[in-house]
């Protein structure tokens, strides 16, 4: 028979999305897992300088935790460090708050309780290329995103109309009716972008870095509106830390 300070503790892999201080020395850290979701947990004496794990647990680190549940919330015991990207990404304005709209997206796209795998894997990624600064911050902003909505269930087409299906690539863009559209289904107020915006963004969804590094500024920044008018539409309300990305 397992103990019953054993049945109250479990294991996950987890990346760190927001911290808040709670009361003069602990905090709460909300930390997606692979395998449980979104968790709140929290994580007592990491503002005491004698702390052994107050680093491990800032914004945008990916780690192995021991949690315990509480009654409320639960409790971290251990933390060991996977991926140290939050100390690459706070040292660049442009990486951090990139980093910055991926936590608040994956806040926003997970629940508590459930399983966060698809999304965990993508967020952790997204961290990865940012902390070693593989792409442009803003391009590996909206790859994550598009492909994070995607796996919500919101994948935007970015060649064949959206609405009826009639091949592309189309001259339109509708976040309301999923992407592309054609002239027939195309409403009123629908974005005119360029091909090269479109392909822009196709390859961003599909991961094509080859293509998304050789972008223009132009196709870059048209591409980044769209993107952000895609995930308003579909979160029903803004991203507060989007307007404090740099852009091209």
């Amino acid at each position: 028979m397992p103990s019953s300070s054993a049945s109250r503790t479990y294991r996950a892999q987890g990346v760190v999305l927001r911290t808040y201080k709670l009361g003069e020395a602990d905090r709460i850290i909300v930390l997606l897992t692979r395998e449980h979701g979104q968790v709140r947990a929290v994580a007592k004496g990491v503002r005491r300088t004698s702390s052994k794990f107050g680093s491990r647990l800032e914004p945008f680190m990916a780690v192995d935790l021991l949690l315990a549940h509480g009654r409320n919330l639960d409790i971290v015991t251990q933390v060991e460090i996977r991926g140290a990207y939050g100390y690459d990404i706070a040292s660049d304005y442009g990486r951090y708050t990139a980093a910055t709209a991926i936590a608040e997206t994956a806040e926003r796209l997970t629940d508590i309780s459930e399983a966060g795998g698809a999304q965990y894997a993508l967020a952790v990624g997204a961290f990865s290329a940012l902390g070693r600064d593989l792409h442009p911050a803003g391009l590996i902003l909206d790859s994550y995103l598009l492909r994070a909505l995607a796996t919500s269930g919101w994948a935007p087409s970015f060649t064949d109309c959206a609405r009826c299906g009639t091949p592309g690539p189309h001259s339109a863009f509708s976040a309301p009716l999923g992407g592309a559209v054609c002239s027939s289904c195309r409403p009123p107020g629908a974005a005119s972008p360029s091909i090269a915006t479109m392909d822009l963004l196709g390859a961003l969804l599909t991961g094509d870095w080859h293509t998304a590094d050789a972008s223009g500024d132009g196709a870059r920044r048209e591409g980044a509106a769209l993107v952000a008018a895609y995930v308003h539409w579909h979160l029903e309300r803004a991203l507060p830390s989007l307007k404090h990305v740099e852009r091209v």
